[in-house]
């Protein structure tokens, strides 16, 4: 999240209004704040300097004082809203968060979304989520979601069995579930094949927990539906690795967030963007 902005000498917006607000008070009532107005095309009588006679200035309208003061308030704002651009651009990382060279290059340089996926530590089921857009000024975080992963934590040579999520990273192209499309702009496929029953290792109930997923590219073809179990590095280096809706326990190896988080994660990316997840514990992911 941006954190906000502290300067030695802070200027909010409320100073703006109060800016604004004092220039229009001098325009139209001068330093002294108080005076008779004259009527308007007509002069007022200023005495010279001398004591002589006095001479004849041309007074200000009312109309045009009120139009210099909006456009001197309307410069200070665009003035400061540059200032603030400028700041903001400043505060937002280069570089995403917690990832180190070796991860970093991973990442495409076409990718504009990751899903960061931060595992509490090499052995835990238990993980955060980050989603990041990348724009011109750096990368911009949203939210931060709590999530599952695998029972036994993370590896870095996943294996079918092992009861741990793969590290690394890995596009995300397609989607699905057993529920209708919530506004992907992944492709969605719903099927009833998405039906999941039983229990988690908690005792928990699995039931809904394929209402929505969006399958990591881990030993899958890209571009089909998360229910095809074509596996190009062999079965035995596992596959059928999600994101998908929390059951309030650890996972085989896929990543799980809550029902609303995954519908918000469906809505968010967009293939546009060559969205990428990069998943594993905080130590492998810092390298």
């Amino acid at each position: 999240m941006i954190r906000p902005i502290r300067r030695n000498a802070p200027r909010p917006a409320a100073l703006c209004v109060l800016v604004a607000a004092l220039a229009v008070s001098l325009m139209l009532t001068g330093c002294g704040g108080g005076g008779a107005q004259a009527s308007p095309g007509r002069t007022s009588a200023v005495p010279s300097a001398q004591g002589g006679a006095p001479s004849s200035l041309p007074e200000v309208s009312l109309k045009e004082a009120r139009q210099k003061s909006q456009e001197a308030a309307q410069e200070l704002a665009r003035e400061l809203a540059q200032e603030v651009a400028q700041e903001v651009a400043q505060k937002l990382p280069q570089q995403l968060p917690g990832l180190g060279p070796e991860t970093l290059a991973e990442v495409p340089a076409g990718t504009r979304q990751v899903v960061v996926v931060t595992g509490r530590d090499k052995d835990s089921s238990l993980s955060t989520v980050v989603l990041y857009e990348r724009t011109e000024a750096g990368w911009k975080a949203g939210a931060s979601w709590s999530a599952h992963n695998a029972r036994d934590g993370w590896s870095d040579h996943h294996m079918a069995g092992d009861l741990r999520s793969p590290i690394g990273v890995f596009g995300l192209t397609d989607a699905g579930g057993l529920l209708a499309d919530p506004g992907s702009r992944l492709p969605y496929d719903r099927s009833g094949a998405f039906t999941v029953s039983g229990t988690g290792f908690e005792g928990e109930s699995l039931a809904g927990s394929f209402d929505y997923v969006v399958a990591i590219n881990y030993n899958r073809t890209p571009g089909t539906s998360p229910l095809d179990w074509t596996r190009p590095l062999g079965t035995g280096r596992g596959g059928g690795i999600w994101i998908h809706v929390d059951h309030g326990g650890p996972t085989h190896g896929c990543v799980s967030l809550r029902k609303d988080r995954m519908r918000e994660l469906l809505r968010a990316l967009d293939p546009a963007l060559h969205p990428v997840v990069v998943m594993g514990d905080a130590d492998s992911l810092s390298r």
